[in-house]
């Protein structure tokens, strides 16, 4: 497949030159009304010129990270130190700023706009409103500091793109949810906990799920679960059970860990037993030992460091002006900007089956770590330990 060219300087003439830069102003304002796609990578290479850096930089790069929040474990613990970790071995002279929005888009506007007044020439950003962060970005391209997306694509001029497949998300876990209710699911009625509408990655969890759901069981409800806040989940399962009955429900797509912690939570104070089989996604800890209790059927593995890693590696060439092709595979398009060089990684489904060949083989977690004291039972049970108490930790 062809490829166009996204980042690298122009060395024409001038005349050339404020050529290239009218037809890039362009391009950038024709892609204002197109719709989120994913775009095939021959489809993209015409309009690709327009989302990289402006040149090289001289000197070592200040680098902003922006996160959504840090309820969420993955983003303290995981992906904040991992960029770093990337950026230190690739350019050890850069520096990292990091800023958490704890949930709130203004705030977040107010560090990006913060960071770019404060001289950064890169930002990592994993948006809470995607919509709201808009103007943000363009300010940012305004003073020539490229923005990569992280995990969620934001609206505005993007430069690059790294999530997760998430139609790929979706789909692995509907898989799963139909493994759960057995042979003949037509008659199962389904709950469906989905993201905020504030993210486009909810959308494309629920129309993976869907293509694979609708048809074969009964989705009886379907709620949209404001700021993925756990508490919106447990308050929105807790509205379903009591319209549909105590025995009104035989699984629950959630589309995160912390929606299925609230939906588990409604289920038991509802007193509901056995569980329905409840999914989830992130891998988190608290959910892993939910799996190993038998209270979470499954999670959708995201490896964090591939993520974290290609985000630093993204910002790194940008920031000095290089190509993105030895790093980009795919382009996508947000409502504004057609052809972001992005980087689409495949999750894995994660269940009481294979906890120990995922999440510890990739030293995610440590045997010790999920079997807690509360927990050795059911890790003895699963053959996370044996008998004697001893780890059967992958190496």
């Amino acid at each position: 497949m062809s490829r166009s060219r996204t980042t690298a300087r122009t060395r024409a003439p001038t005349r050339t030159r404020a050529r290239t830069r009218l037809r890039a102003a362009v391009a950038v304002a024709a892609g204002l009304v197109l719709a989120v796609s994913l775009a095939a990578c021959g489809k993209a290479a015409q309009v690709g010129e327009t989302v990289g850096a402006t040149g090289p930089h001289r000197g070592p790069l200040r680098i902003g990270v922006l996160l959504p929040e840090n309820e969420i474990v993955r983003f303290e613990r995981f992906d904040a130190p991992l960029i770093q970790q990337r950026v230190k071995q690739l350019c050890p002279r850069c520096t990292v700023s990091y800023s958490s929005a704890q949930h709130d888009p203004v705030s977040q506007r107010n560090q990006i706009e913060a960071m770019i007044t404060n001289g950064v020439d890169v930002l990592i950003l994993d948006a809470v409103d995607t919509r709201a962060v808009r103007h943000s970005v363009i300010q940012a391209r305004q003073a020539n500091v490229p923005v990569v997306a992280y995990d969620r694509l934001a609206e505005g001029p993007i430069s690059a793109y790294v999530s997760f497949d998430g139609a790929r998300v979706g789909r692995l876990q509907g898989e799963a949810l139909l493994r759960a209710l057995g042979p003949h699911p037509e008659n199962r009625r389904i709950v469906m906990m989905n993201g905020s509408s504030t993210d486009p990655n909810a959308g494309w969890f629920e129309q993976g799920a869907r293509s694979v759901l609708e048809g074969k069981v009964k989705i009886v409800k379907s709620y949209e679960t404001v700021g993925w806040r756990p508490e919106n989940a447990n308050r929105n399962m807790s509205a379903a059970i009591a319209a549909l009955g105590p025995h009104g429900i035989d699984g629950v797509l959630a589309a995160n860990d912390g929606l299925a912690s609230g939906v588990i939570t409604a289920l038991k104070t509802a007193r509901i037993h056995p569980l329905p089989p409840v999914t989830g996604q992130d891998a988190e800890l608290a959910a892993v030992q939910r799996i190993i209790q038998g209270e979470q059927y499954m999670s959708v593995y995201k490896p964090f460091k591939p993520e974290a890693y290609t985000a630093a590696e993204m910002a790194i060439a940008l920031g000095h002006g290089t190509s993105l092709r030895g790093i980009t595979k795919h382009w996508v398009n947000n409502s504004t900007t057609r052809g972001i060089p992005a980087v689409l990684l495949k999750p894995a489904a994660l269940t009481v089956h294979n906890i120990r060949s995922t999440v510890i083989k990739d030293g995610l977690y440590r045997v010790d770590q999920i079997c807690t004291k509360k927990y050795v039972d059911d890790c003895r049970r699963v053959g996370l330990i044996g008998r004697n108490g001893s780890s059967h930790d992958a190496g």
